[in-house]
């Protein structure tokens, strides 16, 4: 029991760590649980908790944002506050659709190393792709304020985000990718992004709990409970990095680093380090 705390705590670091970085945590979980040998008996609970302490996240966002997310509840009266909300369950609406319709499908085929790998190295070229164009070398896109978001445009980084599915391609990665092609600084898509979050992981870790509740324990319950506090403490911490990190940085480096990340992955798959 120990040991699978302990096996708890490292997975809920890497969550903490990548979620919000463009580098897929889902991704990064999967191959993690396949060298740490997570569950290997019970691919559905591991499956299941790669999802669920994602609500660590959540929680990280919502006490990070926690005044501006509450003075957008003051403030439903006005426009401004309605937009923002409408905008956030535009762009959470495709995903939650898409998720209720494909889950039993991505967790029975996409669920792969090799699969993580291959949407690492490319969407790792789509960063450097997209960041090598001249009009995204700079923070100031034409869009600099969320409060000038239109529905349209949240509609676009909502179906874009549903791509995410599929381990390794990441969830932040895919909206903040549609979020700079349509114009928005690097600042601004990213806290788009954290927002985002709150609806979409909260109702994938709602949704991941009920399918998996009659396989649920005590035991496990408390390796669900560990894995989601130490993702939840690391989580907050990656806010304040990132959001630091993006105010002077292209995403650069995490269009190198997940295709490096790619290479590593398909040589321990060829090494037999871990399965494909």
């Amino acid at each position: 029991m120990l040991l699978d705390l302990i096996k708890a705590a490292l997975m809920g670091v890497v969550e903490g760590i990548t979620e919000f970085l463009p580098v897929s945590s889902t991704g990064h979980l999967i191959v993690a649980g396949s060298l740490l040998q997570f569950y290997p008996d019970n691919e559905t609970f591991a499956n299941a908790f790669t999802i669920f302490i994602q609500l660590g996240a959540v929680i990280a966002v919502i006490v990070y944002y926690w005044r501006r997310l509450w003075g957008q509840v003051r403030d439903i009266n006005t426009a401004q506050a309605q937009r923002f909300w409408l905008n956030l369950f535009l762009a959470f609406l495709p995903a939650a659709v898409l998720g209720l319709l494909l889950a039993d499908i991505v967790d029975a085929l996409l669920f792969q190393n090799w699969v993580v790998a291959t949407s690492l190295i490319i969407g790792g070229i789509i960063f450097l792709i997209i960041e090598n164009r001249p009009q995204t070398n700079t923070t100031d896109g034409k869009i600099n304020d969320l409060d000038a978001m239109t529905p349209a445009q949240a509609l676009i980084i909502g179906f874009s985000q549903t791509i995410a599915l599929i381990p390794g391609v990441s969830r932040s990665g895919a909206s903040i990718v549609s979020a700079l092609l349509i114009g928005m600084s690097r600042p601004v898509a990213t806290e788009f992004s954290f927002y985002l979050a709150i609806p979409t992981l909260g109702a994938a870790t709602l949704y991941s709990l009920f399918r998996v509740r009659d396989t649920i324990t005590p035991d496990n319950l408390l390796v669900l409970l560990v894995g989601t506090v130490v993702s939840g403490i690391i989580a907050w911490l990656s806010i304040a990095w990132l959001l630091r990190f993006v105010a002077n940085n292209t995403f650069k480096a995490f269009g190198y680093y997940r295709i490096l990340a790619g290479i590593i992955i398909l040589v321990l798959i060829a090494t037999n380090v871990i399965s494909a």
